[in-house]
């Protein structure tokens, strides 16, 4: 699965011109999902967003003077009840550029395989952070208008199975990396 992952003072998704979706401050995830995903992936893309920190911890002074509020990278989404995730299925993450200009999408799933994990990553979700209204997310397969206020901005992009995108200028996988 893949993911891009954007900070957001609030999100919002609108179908046909009706709101169907909206948070406040949190994280609008992009979701992409592959044909060789399962439910591993799942549950290994959903730890790693529940415990991202990426949002800063008001209660404790920055230890040097920057132009940030609060401490940076100190708090996840587990840690502060007020964040919520607006989640936006994108079978487009998953699209290559390789020959001519016409996008092609054979590497995303498709049909009920990507429903099933699509569901199955959303309650995951609201299982980790106990309470199912702060996950929301978009109309599956439906033509969206998704808007947002980043913050930061901060914007991640993270795959559970693609180690070019997980590894450092070295070439070491920093996937499973819990170091501060």
């Amino acid at each position: 699965m893949r993911v891009v992952i954007q900070k957001v003072k609030n999100a919002s998704v609108t179908v046909e011109g009706q709101v169907i979706s909206s948070i406040g401050k949190g994280l609008m995830l992009l979701v992409g999902i592959n044909t060789k995903d399962t439910s591993e992936d799942v549950a290994k893309l959903s730890k790693k967003l529940l415990g991202l920190r990426v949002f800063e911890d008001f209660s404790n002074p920055p230890d040097t003077k920057t132009k940030w509020e609060g401490r940076p990278w100190a708090k996840s989404l587990i840690d502060d009840s007020e964040l919520q995730v607006l989640s936006v299925s994108q079978f487009t993450l998953y699209g290559t550029l390789k020959k001519g200009t016409k996008p092609d999408f054979h590497r995303a799933a498709k049909g009920h395989h990507a429903v099933e994990l699509y569901d199955e990553f959303l309650q995951t979700m609201r299982t980790g952070l106990g309470d199912e209204s702060r996950v929301l997310d978009g109309q599956f397969g439906a033509m969206m208008d998704v808007q947002l206020t980043n913050d930061g901005p901060v914007t991640l992009i993270w795959d559970t199975q693609d180690p070019d995108i997980n590894n450092d200028e070295h070439g070491n996988d920093e996937s499973d990396n819990e170091e501060d």
